[in-house]
């Protein structure tokens, strides 16, 4: 026979996973059957009993009442069976009331609201005979009997409100839960989203500096017997190029630690615009890059946003040339109107060879095409797209970015 696994306080009793009480349930617990033995106290004096009634039957009416207290502490395990007891029973009995009251109290506070009828219904059967007998029947009876329906209809209506509310507390606590939770999932999102874009910047930065620096690597390693002017210029790009990529390095990861996005509200690091293109296209043909270049054009700016990402764009476009294509012709065509779009488009054209002094080809493979793919989610955050692929003579990008006035 499989044994049911036994959970740290829990018991179980005829199948059923029982949660002992806690010290807060057995104060109230002990409150209630002194509420109900005070209550028979108080109201033995206006109980009326008939003169005929023997000592026994008294003192068993009054042993009754205290059993009936002491189950009170049943309560919690068997509310519907113990309000059920106590009902019928207080029909002979005459010091019932108060845990009878007890136990409809917690019929209805914890039971769903058909149990809470049936119990009701068994509690208030006996009313249509006492309305009909009320006329012939004295102050003294009939007070009595008047509080205890009033008491037992007042329990229920304070049990049900007692339930009533504790839904109400579970549904708040789900719902602040639920947001809890929700609000954690966002930040996580958000968190991932500045990483990404941390990851993305660190890959176009970095990988175009590094690019530049492999060239001139390239030359002084091909090229040994070159004049020394032009050595110890390509020394001083590669110099330049390190301490670049070093401090955006240390810009990249400084953000990266401080938590915040990468536009930062302080300026410390000044973001790339359309304008930026000349000189980013300077540097790349100072590396030996055979570059045309198209536009921008001239007049109103376009957006903050969607002159940073074409700047991107060229920017991969140029180091992926560098790395697949060295020594091939890259077209750069930057076009536009405001109020319509700003289109992008690199074309780099197929190698002769081998450049002299251009290092070896890394292979189209190299990278595995993540900057094409961040480069496209660039270009889907700013509201655009873009398309690159493989053309006859080479390798072109286009991409189109909404210009807004």
């Amino acid at each position: 026979m499989r044994r049911i696994p036994r959970i740290p306080g829990i018991h179980r009793i005829a199948g059923i996973e029982r949660i002992p009480r806690t010290r807060r349930d057995w104060a109230a617990d002990l409150a209630l059957v002194l509420f109900a033995a005070c209550f028979a106290a108080v109201s033995s004096q206006s109980i009326p009993v008939a003169d005929s009634v023997g000592p026994a039957w008294r003192a068993a009416d009054q042993a009754a009442g205290g059993l009936a207290c002491a189950a009170v502490l049943l309560r919690r395990r068997w509310p519907v069976q113990l309000a059920v007891v106590l009902l019928l029973a207080g029909t002979q009995a005459h010091y019932l009331t108060g845990p009878a009251l007890v136990a409809v109290f917690t019929v209805a506070a914890t039971r769903p609201w058909r149990v809470t009828a049936w119990v009701a219904a068994l509690a208030f059967a006996p009313l249509p005979l006492f309305l009909w007998r009320l006329p012939e029947m004295t102050e003294d009876r009939a007070g009595p009997a008047v509080t205890y329906f009033a008491l037992i209809a007042g329990a229920i209506g304070w049990g049900l409100f007692r339930r009533s509310r504790q839904q109400l507390i579970a549904s708040l606590r789900e719902r602040a839960e639920l947001a809890e939770a929700d609000a954690e999932s966002r930040a996580q999102r958000v968190r991932m989203e500045v990483r990404e874009e941390i990851a993305r910047e660190m890959h176009d930065v970095l990988g175009h500096r590094l690019s530049l620096l492999s060239v001139h690597a390239g030359a002084l390693e091909y090229n040994p017997g070159a004049p020394p002017a032009e050595t110890a210029r390509a020394a001083g790009v590669i110099r330049e190029s390190a301490h670049l990529a070093l401090h955006d390095l240390r810009e990249v990861i400084g953000v990266l630690r401080s938590g915040t996005g990468i536009d930062t509200a302080d300026g410390r690091r000044p973001q790339p615009e359309l304008a930026d293109l000349e000189r980013l296209v300077a540097e790349a043909r100072a590396a030996g890059g055979r570059i045309e270049l198209t536009g921008p054009p001239d007049g109103a700016a376009p957006p903050a946003l969607a002159g940073r990402t074409a700047y991107r764009i060229v920017q991969e476009a140029l180091t992926n040339a560098r790395k697949h294509a060295p020594g091939a012709t890259v077209r750069v065509r930057v076009a536009g109107v405001p109020g319509d779009r700003l289109t992008v488009e690199v074309h780099s054209s197929r190698p002769p060879g081998p450049a002299p002094g251009a290092g070896p080809d890394l292979g189209p493979g190299e990278g595995g095409g993540q900057g094409l793919v961040g480069l496209a989610e660039r270009a889907r955050l700013a509201g655009g797209g873009l398309t690159a692929g493989p053309t006859d003579d080479g390798f072109r990008v286009e991409a189109w970015l909404p210009w807004q006035n």
